[in-house]
């Protein structure tokens, strides 16, 4: 079992490069151009970046300034970033042929050195639970967080999504044609917990939308963080078999969960909905973006 080394985003790019985010990954040694000269991003609202700030009007699918695609081409200045994710997608918004096919719209003429990939939340229902669960947005038709949590997990014992994630990934893979481009590879990002499941003080909050809204106890924020998790282990499990079909790993996760410690909801001393604490990474509905428009990156 290979060790586990570390793995950066800032990484993308260098010369034999090895790359392992899970214990068990074989480990990834590859020529590149150096740096990437161009990359691509797909998924759905974590990539797309919403509440990271715009310029101007939001498009359509509601892409961020700030997104964390958008502040690597900020960074590395490739030659040319196909930015695809859109707000509210699902796999079968990625997949050829599907409905506003985010494949259909990636141009493989021009430089392309790696993908990121953000996807899964909505195939597995996060939208309904943090609907029924938390926002409650079409107050009674918003449904019972219950049945909205259920479902989510009926979702999740099934093996249809780890197909799709595979489909979609082996879908991008192939119409980059990967076998002539050995150093290509798709970065699947995971989904970070929203809750600090341990506090006190968030027990008789809500963001609810409308009067009397749900309390956020510990009950319900236990059970949200544990089907984060759940999701990312499936993303794990889908990466393992894709990769297991190559004779070097084309798929990495990247897993920043930790990276979100103290910058959840409900941290110690919050008083919730707090809608101008900018060390909470997660967007607040109803809140300003986090970035302004005089903060954008140079």
């Amino acid at each position: 079992m290979a060790p586990e080394t570390q793995y950066s985003l800032d990484n993308l790019g260098a010369n034999h490069q090895e790359i392992s985010t899970l214990s068990g990954f074989r480990q990834l040694r590859y020529d590149r151009p150096s740096p990437a000269t161009g990359f691509v991003a797909f998924g759905d609202s974590y990539s797309a970046g919403i509440g990271t700030g715009v310029e101007g009007d939001e498009n359509d699918c509601r892409q961020g300034l700030h997104a964390y695609p958008q502040l690597m081409a900020a960074d590395r200045r490739p030659t040319t970033f196909q930015f695809l994710s859109c707000t509210g997608a699902t796999t079968s918004n990625v997949m050829a042929g599907g409905d506003g096919s985010q494949l259909g719209l990636f141009d493989v003429s021009v430089p392309v050195d790696f993908g990121l990939l953000s996807i899964g939340g909505n195939d597995l229902g996060f939208f309904e639970v943090i609907n029924a669960c938390v926002f409650r947005f079409y107050n009674f038709y918003s449904g019972t967080c219950e049945d909205a949590l259920a479902h989510s997990r009926v979702l999740l014992e099934s093996d249809e999504f780890e197909i799709r994630l595979r489909i979609v990934v082996m879908e991008i893979l192939d119409k980059i044609r990967w076998e002539k481009k050995p150093w290509f590879s798709v970065t699947v990002t995971g989904y970070a917990r929203f809750f600090n499941e341990h506090t006190d003080g968030c027990d008789n909050m809500s963001f609810g939308v409308w009067w009397n809204g749900p309390r956020l106890t510990k009950k319900l924020r236990s059970e949200m963080n544990a089907l984060v998790l759940t999701v990312n282990a499936k993303l794990r499990k889908a990466i393992y078999a894709i990769n297991d079909g190559f004779t070097e790993n084309r798929v990495i996760f990247a897993d920043y969960d930790g990276a979100f410690d103290g910058h959840r909801f409900c941290e110690p001393n919050v008083t919730e909905p707090d809608y101008d604490r900018t060390d909470t990474w997660f967007f607040l509905v109803g809140g300003l973006d986090n970035a302004r428009k005089d903060d954008e990156p140079q």
